[in-house]
């Protein structure tokens, strides 16, 4: 093992261990997602195809919503507490950092998407056709994605007000634009070609045709690569404008 994955490890165990010692965020990031989707059937309980069509797209939607406001938070108080710029001062770099906490908050997508999918292909008797290992990829794909664009915008707020303000001016436009609530081919061209950039269209593509399609398509692992694509690109660019402390 070289010293790059070592180090990337140490802060993932450390990520870790702080997200053990609070609960409440544990709490947020693991059942918020399940309160949501349960309130979600209830709204349509006399209109189950309806809750049989949305339902698979929200299970991706509401674990990106919440995995981006606890990462983006939580990168900014590393900033605002001075352990960023401690850290950075050992043989740490920003990649291996960034890296770390995705491992960390990769293995809670896992968790997030294994307690979603469950509730809501079992309890919640959601009906899909597709296999139940594909609906659980796109989920955690979604969360991952939800964590890496937390990490990004995280560089650019200086308060956890605007850390929170930046929920609504990124993902509120790709909520709009993902075909959620009008088919992204009866947009105007130019919300359409701009949804065509967006990853979470890409989501909520793979989540319906896994819905409607009894296997799993090529159109399907092509959505699916663009939401990973999608996460590493953020990533990537959290690394190169992540810095040191908030002034």
């Amino acid at each position: 093992m070289n010293a790059a994955t070592r180090r990337t490890l140490a802060t993932a165990a450390r990520v870790l261990a702080q997200l053990r010692h609070d609960p409440r965020t544990v709490a947020m990031l693991l059942f918020v997602p399940c309160l949501l989707l349960v309130l979600l059937r209830y709204m349509y309980d006399a209109q189950p195809a309806t809750f049989d069509r949305i339902g698979p797209e929200l299970l991706g939607v509401f674990p990106l919503l919440v995995m981006f406001l606890v990462t983006s938070v939580a990168m900014l108080r590393e900033r605002t507490g001075g352990t960023l710029e401690r850290l950075l001062t050992m043989p740490l770099g920003k990649l291996d950092l960034l890296l770390g906490y995705a491992l960390a908050f990769g293995a809670v997508a896992l968790l997030q998407a294994a307690l979603a999918s469950a509730l809501t292909l079992g309890v919640l008797g959601l009906d899909v056709a597709g296999p139940t290992w594909a609906l659980f990829a796109v989920a955690v794909a979604d969360g991952l994605l939800g964590m890496a664009l937390g990490l990004l915008v995280s560089a650019f707020a200086a308060t956890e007000f605007q850390a929170v303000q930046f929920l609504p001016a990124v993902l509120l436009p790709q909520l709009l634009l993902c075909g959620l609530f009008v088919p992204r081919e009866d947009m105007a061209t130019a919300l359409r070609l701009l949804s065509d950039v967006l990853p979470l269209s890409y989501a909520v593509d793979a989540m319906g045709r896994i819905t409607a399609e009894g296997g799993v398509s090529g159109r399907v692992l092509a959505d699916l690569a663009v939401v990973a694509g999608s996460a590493l690109l953020a990533l990537a660019l959290g690394a190169a404008t992540l810095r040191r402390r908030t002034d």
